[in-house]
């Protein structure tokens, strides 16, 4: 059995993006002719810093505009209508988070928003204590004053709350101890093998993003160069176009 979802008809899509682009000040940043993410996969994009990431997570969350193109959640175009908002979530960087609340309290404002009572929120959040490692719930302090990465653990289970059918992480590996990237990893893997959550992570990690993803495209100057279906050999095939990279930087 192929590890990406087969894509039988156009019901199986959850994202799609068509001519999509941004440029600032006449710098193409993202250039993305068409991609189409299938409902339930867990998909990597990975790239150099500049690759166009983060550009891409923030149109499909309409935080910016595109230059040209759209993006399609379920049917629906991000930058025309909020109707894909209710089953969407992400954590991109701790300004996702509301620094002068608690973890608790943040956690319930998001379960207000996501139509989750205290005992819905309190029932999600049990299940990661493992994850919070005992350093988030019942501390009394304020997210401002959490490490960066118990600020990103708080943020990333926020992400979880309210059932979502899109979840979208940028960088979640990063700050992370070793402990607690292993946990991630398998929380994402049940996401989108068990749940049937489409999954979507950017990381630098190589190693990371092949173990949790069944789908790795690669940016570069904001263009897929490559669009891989995750095997034993991704790992490598990723080392070597990196590692080709950085050779035709040093030869230049």
């Amino acid at each position: 059995m192929p590890l990406v979802k087969t894509i039988n008809n156009t019901t199986n899509i959850m994202i799609n993006t068509n001519n999509l682009s941004k440029t600032y000040n006449g710098t193409t940043v993202l250039n993305i002719e068409e991609l189409s993410i299938p409902k339930g996969q867990s998909f990597g994009l990975v790239g150099n810093n500049g690759a166009g990431k983060t550009t891409y997570f923030s149109l499909l969350l309409d935080l910016i505009q595109p230059s040209t193109g759209f993006i399609k959640s379920n049917e629906i175009k991000v930058n025309e209508s909020e109707d894909w908002k209710p089953f969407t979530s992400a954590f991109i960087d701790e300004s996702f988070l509301i620094g002068y609340l608690t973890a608790e309290e943040y956690f319930y404002f998001i379960g207000e928003l996501r139509g989750q009572n205290k005992a819905d929120v309190d029932a999600l959040t049990s299940q990661f204590e493992d994850f919070f490692n005992g350093e988030i719930l019942g501390k009394k302090k304020y997210l401002r004053d959490l490490s960066k990465g118990n600020q990103k653990k708080a943020g990333i289970v926020a992400a979880l709350i309210g059932n979502p059918e899109v979840i979208i992480l940028d960088e979640p590996f990063a700050n992370l101890d070793p402990t607690t990237q292993i946990r991630l990893k398998q929380i994402i893997k049940d996401l989108a093998e068990k749940r049937g959550v489409t999954v979507l992570v950017s990381s630098h990690d190589l190693l990371h993003v092949t173990d949790v993803c069944e789908r790795i495209v690669v940016l570069e100057k904001g263009n897929i160069v490559k669009d891989l279906e995750t095997s034993p050999a991704t790992l490598k095939e990723l080392e070597a176009h990196f590692s080709s990279g950085m050779v035709s930087q040093e030869e230049e």
